[in-house]
């Protein structure tokens, strides 16, 4: 097949050409130089524009339609007058709007990524890239057209860290366009964030610190009565290191009393690992009087924190409990950052620390530590959970009480002394 066709070019008469297997190229003698040469598929085809033995690729077909490259053909021809060793444009994507708009979409439509990672993306292109670059043509994409469109604007509204993400996300959309072919050339390659700004990020200060606890304990025990729900997602935050979604999510069948142990299915999760944690006899109790609760006041659904619909909290709805609890004081996120630091003072290891917050481990510790650490976690959380009885977490869960009720032989409180022997375990944590 090596037969090149004069015909004049048009949307339909090249969808006509595609089906005649005969014919290789097309051209079109009203515009000189410019070729389309059909794939195998005959389903795609690619723009040239021939300038001695050199065909240079402009665009691929039917991403950019007959109509479409002769608007843009005097544009082209310009620049590869300017720069011959420069395709013009590789495929439909002509401007950097039209490549976020594409990798959006992907995203969108991206089952392995959680709805707050494509809500989140999809605020940085609506709300920022695309108004900053939205006509930029991807032809001239540098440095300099980044910092002035977009680098050095943005960083008047938007914080160091927000601006990194969007870089970030920019940068991850070329590459992705370029790997499959949708660009010739990734006008990004080399760049770094450092190379716009070089303010450092600083982590967000905590709101709350080890010597406040006593505090928000009693606070949460006095409102228990009144907002069982809250306080049961604020408590179970605490004396886990829960995040917020992978919490407001739980499940009354995720919850073994029996087996003692809270699974966090992997599609809850921020890291996409399952993630098992041991209920102590604390915990245990409190979910008793929970579920009791919820069971005296007739829900007998499926998650722990339902919304009015019956289904569980949406994000907004489980940041509304944190607004009421803490009063614009601290966040969901505060109770993670203080129940970690709190572990380091009391001496759980490092390694423990980490995985009891589902943070994602290196290869060698994820496979050599991963299968042996259960009991440790579990010492480690019966060492948190007795520290936090003596500022006042039993007027929450009501350990013996609770337990008597159900049960003929009563459950006392958790003897915490054997938790000395956890250093039979593990090793102290490395200072970072």
């Amino acid at each position: 097949m090596s037969a090149t066709r004069e015909v004049r070019f048009t949307e339909a008469e090249v969808r006509r050409q595609s089906a005649d297997r005969s014919v290789r190229d097309l051209r079109d003698p009203r515009h000189p130089g410019l070729y389309l040469r059909f794939w195998s598929d005959r389903g795609r085809a690619t723009w040239h524009l021939v300038r001695g033995k050199r065909w240079v690729p402009v665009a691929r077909w039917p991403e950019l339609g007959v109509s479409a490259v002769l608007a843009e053909l005097p544009a082209i021809r310009q620049r590869l007058m300017r720069d011959p060793a420069t395709a013009p444009i590789a495929s439909g994507m002509a401007t950097v709007g039209q490549l976020l708009e594409w990798y959006g979409d992907r995203m969108a439509r991206d089952r392995s990524l959680s709805a707050k990672r494509k809500a989140g993306a999809r605020s940085a292109i609506t709300q920022h890239l695309l108004p900053c670059l939205r006509d930029l043509p991807l032809a001239e994409v540098s440095a300099d057209a980044l910092d002035k469109h977009l680098m050095w604007p943005c960083q008047a509204k938007v914080s160091v860290s927000y601006l990194r993400q969007m870089f970030a996300l920019l940068l991850t959309a070329m590459r992705q366009a370029l790997k499959l072919g949708l660009i010739d050339s990734n006008p990004m390659a080399g760049m770094r964030f450092s190379d716009f700004t070089k303010a450092k990020i600083l982590p967000k200060a905590a709101r709350l610190r080890g010597v406040q606890l006593a505090d928000l304990v009693q606070q949460l025990a006095q409102a228990f009565e009144a907002a069982p729900g809250d306080v049961t997602l604020a408590v179970m935050m605490l004396a886990h290191g829960t995040r917020i979604g992978e919490t407001r999510m739980a499940r009354w069948d995720d919850i073994s009393l029996a087996a003692a142990e809270w699974f966090i299915p992997a599609a809850n999760t921020k890291t996409r690992t399952e993630h098992r944690l041991p209920l102590t006899e604390q915990i245990k109790a409190l979910l008793i009087r929970y579920r009791a609760g919820q069971q005296a006041e007739g829900y007998q659904g499926v998650y722990l924190f339902p919304n009015r619909r019956g289904l569980c909290l949406s994000e907004s709805q489980a940041s509304m409990v944190f607004t009421r609890l803490g009063q614009g004081a601290w966040t969901s996120h505060d109770l993670r950052k203080v129940s970690r630091t709190t572990w380091t003072d009391l001496g759980i290891d490092g390694h423990i620390g980490e995985m009891l917050l589902n943070h994602t481990l290196g290869k060698i510790a994820s496979t050599y530590i991963h299968t042996q650490a259960m009991e440790q976690r579990r010492a480690a959380l019966e060492k948190w959970h007795g520290w936090l009885d003596g500022i006042g977490f039993s007027a929450i869960h009501g350990l013996t009480e609770t337990l008597s009720e159900i049960s003929q032989n009563p459950a006392q409180p958790a003897e915490y002394v054997g938790c000395d022997g956890l250093s039979e375990f593990v090793i102290s944590e490395d200072s970072k």
